[in-house]
């Protein structure tokens, strides 16, 4: 499109009304963006004009003035497709710029990590986020970002060697643009290692939570066992009871003489036979005592293995004894 059919096509466009009038009302507005759009078709004649409906994030619809095409940033990559919509706002309100042409999908090829540039192709860069009229204008917004994509291409970003090197020899305005992309990068290099870190501690605190659990498993057992504990005590006592009663209401002589420290003398065999029988019960369970006693003593560290071992290797062969002879007495008691 030639230059002259541009001017034309733009004084039409920004003039036009009835149903295909743009969002600009304001006249001045109206010259400034004649002003600003024939410089930038001037500097950059690959771009043209057009309008169309655009959609903001909120859902407002605006029709709206655009220049697309394509910009050629340097000699060794391919030029840069951009679309670049003048808000109904526009000079006080930043275009918005897209890489990519109307009407066609986003590029895939766009690289997720560039600085400036999001996967759907619109494009924040430094000096649009920065805009203020009359400071900004098309122009110098389209010369920033062929500076910006000769250093980091959106097609060919390559991670091993990040062109924002040396901003000490720039303008002030290029080296902050080459500033924020080294920190852009930094910060990613950075949040890379942060998310492998954080994986880690993941997988150790789900290590810690499945000891936690483990641990509090052995905890609830214990208490469990802590309170049958109790109340197996709590039911021998209370069968101790009965029983002191009763040898108090049956034998109260026994009882009085002895005491209740030596109840254990009212118990004895009526003959010489159920006497020893006794005696090897008991013997039976004093052992038994002993070796639960060897038992926790090994637990707490109180008495080493070896010993432990050869104590009740004795222990149960004098128990062994013990039940056999009260097996034997149980056995003949049978057969009288």
């Amino acid at each position: 499109m030639a230059l002259q059919s541009r001017i034309q096509f733009i004084e039409e466009a920004l003039w036009c009304t009835g149903p295909f009038e743009l969002s600009y009302t304001d006249p001045d507005q109206k010259w400034h963006i004649r002003k600003d759009m024939l410089s930038l078709l001037q500097d950059f004649p690959n771009l043209s004009p057009s309008m169309d409906t655009y959609v903001h994030n909120d859902g407002a619809i605006a029709n709206l003035l655009n220049a697309h095409g394509t910009v050629h940033v340097s000699s060794s990559s391919p030029q840069v497709p951009l679309t670049i919509w003048l808000h109904e706002n526009y000079p006080y309100a930043a275009p918005i710029v897209f890489v990519g042409l109307p009407g066609a999908a986003p590029s895939p090829t766009i690289h997720s990590d560039h600085p400036f540039v999001d996967p759907s192709g619109l494009t924040a860069s430094p000096y649009i986020r920065t805009w203020q009229f009359p400071r900004c204008n098309l122009k110098d917004l389209v010369h920033n970002l062929v500076k910006i994509f000769s250093r980091d291409h959106p097609f060919s970003y390559s991670p091993t060697s990040s062109p924002f090197t040396h901003p000490s020899a720039v303008l002030k305005k290029e080296a902050l643009d080459r500033l924020e992309g080294m920190l852009h990068y930094d910060t990613m290099a950075l949040r890379s290692e942060t998310d492998k870190v954080i994986e880690k501690l993941l997988a150790l605190q789900q290590e810690m939570d499945q000891q936690v659990e483990i641990v509090t498993t052995i905890v609830q057992g214990l208490k469990r066992e802590r309170w049958e504990l109790r109340d197996r005590l709590a039911r021998l006592a209370e069968g101790a009871d009965v029983l002191i009663n009763w040898l108090k209401v049956h034998d109260p002589k026994r009882a009085i003489a002895t005491g209740d420290d030596s109840i254990d003398d009212a118990f004895e065999g009526v003959d010489e036979e159920s006497g020893l029988r006794l005696q090897c019960l008991a013997a039976d369970l004093s052992i038994e005592d002993t070796i639960y006693a060897l038992d926790k003593a090994v637990d707490e560290g109180a008495v080493n293995f070896e010993t432990y071992i050869r104590q009740v290797r004795n222990l149960a062969r004098e128990q062994f004894f013990h039940r056999a002879m009260v097996l034997k007495y149980e056995t003949s008691h049978q057969f009288l």
